[in-house]
């Protein structure tokens, strides 16, 4: 008992729950593609058992947000993860495409569903964000090595097994985490100052935020199509499966910089050139996949573009939600912002896989680079506050 009052909201807590949350996510979503097309199935269906997660993500996305909001972020997710664990059990032993889609959906709905409340306890404890969160990009990276090496050289389905007693982990450090009485009471003054009658329902008449989602409904729905099929394609290229584990695991430790010393600029640089930045980094690496060039140059660009992009788009949903929202519906919001991801997310994925259903790889990007070249053109027209006052990172 004593061991465990020393645990609870110890820096140990964050870091197994962090890392083996990012871990399990990893595990199970990042060969996915290889894994049903091994098994034999077409792109198409491949991206309707994906298209199908981010469906039911979208619908029990909102729930969970206010589940969080209303009882707190760590019983929800601790049961959550429970309920993520057995549904890794039942995903290792689905051979058609009817159980393998509603085991992939169950427990993505899940993981897709805790993730913005994790990215809120990190900010609401008394260590920095960074130094929380770079613990997942370790347990992402870790996830996608570990995935290739027990796909290649034990079997593929073990890989599961290996989720399963990651998400146990990840739960024992969920319930060690607590959360900063300084930081909270910081919350509630500057909540006492600025406090108006607001709702829920409120979020859906600001405007910035709308705008917001619709951005990064963009940003999400096209860089879902790389986290799904970047992976094929490499080894279309000629690329072993347990090297492309190890480039796209190399590829998550690029953004270990941006995670650790974001405190040192997340709250120096405006909202809109955060947003910059994170699309011009995937223009890039669209353009480089659409041209084919030498495939040295792909694997540059998947090391350099796939996760830091990404990350970095993570970090600027928190600051703009705590930009534009009240603190009583940042989990709500951030709910939104994911609801809306999964939503693209779905038009993109069915759209991507029909489209390999008869052509190539490199027409596919093509259509990416130009949509996310719109998103930037609607960046460049969006008005949001700085907001570097808030110092959500420091």
């Amino acid at each position: 008992m004593v061991l465990w009052e020393k645990y609870k909201g110890s820096y140990l807590s964050y870091l197994l729950m962090y890392n083996f949350y990012y871990l399990a996510f990893a595990l199970f979503s990042v060969l996915i593609s290889i894994y049903l097309l091994d098994k034999g199935f077409l792109p198409s269906e491949v991206s309707l058992v994906v298209s199908s997660s981010f469906f039911t993500s979208m619908l029990g996305q909102p729930a969970i947000g206010v589940l969080s909001d209303n009882f707190g972020n760590k019983i929800v997710n601790t049961i959550l993860f429970a309920l993520a664990g057995i549904g890794g059990i039942y995903f290792m032993f689905a051979n058609s495409l009817v159980e393998l889609l509603i085991g992939y959906s169950f427990v993505m709905t899940l993981i897709n569903g805790t993730n913005p409340s994790m990215e809120k306890i990190a900010t609401l404890s008394k260590f920095k964000y960074g130094s929380i969160r770079i613990w997942g990009t370790l347990g992402f990276a870790s996830g996608s090595q570990l995935s290739g090496l027990i796909y290649d050289k034990i079997a593929p389905e073990m890989v599961y097994v290996a989720f399963v007693l990651s998400i146990f982990l990840s739960i024992i450090g969920v319930l060690g985490t607590e959360e900063d009485e300084a930081t909270l009471n910081r919350i509630k003054n500057s909540k006492n100052k600025t406090r108006s009658n607001t709702s829920a329902l409120s979020l859906f008449k600001n405007k910035p935020l709308i705008i917001y989602i619709l951005i990064a409904g963009i940003f999400y729905g096209a860089t879902s199509i790389g986290n799904i099929y970047i992976a094929p394609m490499l080894e279309n290229e000629g690329i072993r499966v347990s090297l492309v584990s190890t480039i796209l695991s190399v590829a998550v430790l690029i953004e270990m910089p941006i995670v650790f010393f974001s405190h040192k600029f997340m709250d120096k640089i405006a909202n809109k050139k955060l947003l910059f930045i994170a699309f011009i980094a995937v223009v890039i690496q669209t353009f480089i996949y659409w041209l084919n060039l030498w495939t040295p140059s792909i694997v540059l660009a998947t090391l350099l573009f796939k996760h830091p992009p990404g990350m970095l788009f993570v970090m600027i949903n928190l600051k703009v939600v705590n930009t534009l929202v009240d603190e009583d519906y940042q989990i709500t919001a951030l709910a939104l912002i994911q609801t809306f991801r999964n939503l693209s997310s779905i038009i993109f994925q069915n759209l991507s896989g029909q489209i390999l259903n008869f052509t190539t790889y490199q027409n596919l990007y093509l259509l990416v680079f130009i949509i996310l070249l719109l998103g930037l053109i609607i960046v460049s027209f969006y008005q949001i506050p700085s907001g570097n006052d808030k110092k959500t990172f420091s």
